[in-house]
């Protein structure tokens, strides 16, 4: 039988105070965007293929786009982030399985390319058999596109990110999923803006599932998710995205005008969640608490587990 201690538990305290992990380097507003790009262009990339094969030829149009110009732009906010643009060219060299940012270079390099000769196609009218076979590629790396960050943040040692990361894919498929719904809505004639509406509550319904489930599970490291500025932007975001689905399920069939505010505020919830997470993550790795106190408890667990 083991003793118990008459002495209280000390409080956490770090040697003087300071930092136990090194603070991610990785640039804001870059890193977030591209985190948000990325799932969006993922989801628009699926939502242009439903429109082909349903013959919605203004959402495909706007779908295709959208895809391309997501990949474009993420493509531009990661070259920045690294610096120089070898660096981007240096990670296609060899794959890494064991690297997620490796693994999501060889995502990103073809999905571009097959969502931007899609697009193009649909814009000019060439090609047309080979734009929708460049389509259909580019809807197979789609998933993986918009949820490989989450393996990415959820794969180093910021205890906000890689304690959640059973839950941050779903949350970033889910946040894709109504951005690149919410964005159709905006630029989508009403009737042919079905599945963009089906897309953005059911992306909304799972990103809300998702973070709710995140905060519940992981315990005092989900704190930074909900203090300060990325509480903040988690909270509004979390708003958001429950009334513009709200407002997208009753009328946004209806109204033209409720279906592109909807569409915005949808978009606009996908960026707020992106960066408080990723800022989440910042704070966490500034404060040693939430490194070692859950190592003592897990230690702590063990032992209870082998006393018995």
């Amino acid at each position: 039988m083991r003793e118990q201690s008459m002495v209280p538990e000390p409080e956490f305290e770090s040697y003087y105070g300071r930092q136990i992990l090194k603070t991610p380097t990785w640039k804001t507003p870059d890193v977030p965007l591209y985190l948000f790009l990325g799932g969006m262009a993922g989801g628009s990339a699926l939502l242009a293929e439903g429109a082909a094969l349903s013959y919605r030829p203004d959402l495909e149009r706007v779908a295709r786009l959208a895809a391309a110009g997501g990949a474009a732009a993420g493509t531009v906010a990661l070259v920045h982030d690294l610096g120089r643009p070898e660096r981007f060219l240096n990670m296609l060299r060899v794959l890494k399985p064991t690297s997620p940012l490796s693994v999501g270079s060889f995502i990103l390099a073809p999905f571009s390319a097959l969502s931007g000769a899609a697009a193009l196609s649909n814009l000019t009218g060439r090609l047309p058999r080979l734009g929708r076979l460049a389509g259909a590629g580019a809807a197979v790396f789609a998933g993986p596109l918009a949820t490989y960050t989450a393996a990415l943040v959820g794969n180093t040692a910021v205890p906000a990110w890689h304690e959640a990361y059973r839950e941050l894919p779903f949350v970033f498929a889910g946040s894709g999923a109504t951005a690149a719904g919410g964005l159709a809505m905006v630029f989508t004639p009403v009737a042919q803006a079905g599945p963009a509406r089906r897309m953005a509550v059911g992306g909304a319904a799972l990103e809300i599932a998702a973070a709710e489930v995140l905060l519940t599970r992981v315990g005092m490291v989900a704190e930074p998710y909900q203090q300060g500025r990325p509480g903040r932007l988690m909270r509004t975001a979390r708003a958001l995205t429950a009334v513009a689905a709200g407002a997208t399920a009753l009328a946004g069939h209806r109204s033209r005008t409720v279906s592109v505010l909807s569409g915005a505020a949808c978009v606009t919830a996908s960026v707020l969640t992106r960066f408080g997470v990723f800022e989440a993550g910042i704070a966490s790795a500034r404060d040693p608490k939430y490194v070692v106190v859950p190592q003592r408890e897990r230690l702590r667990q063990r032992q209870a587990a082998e006393a018995h």
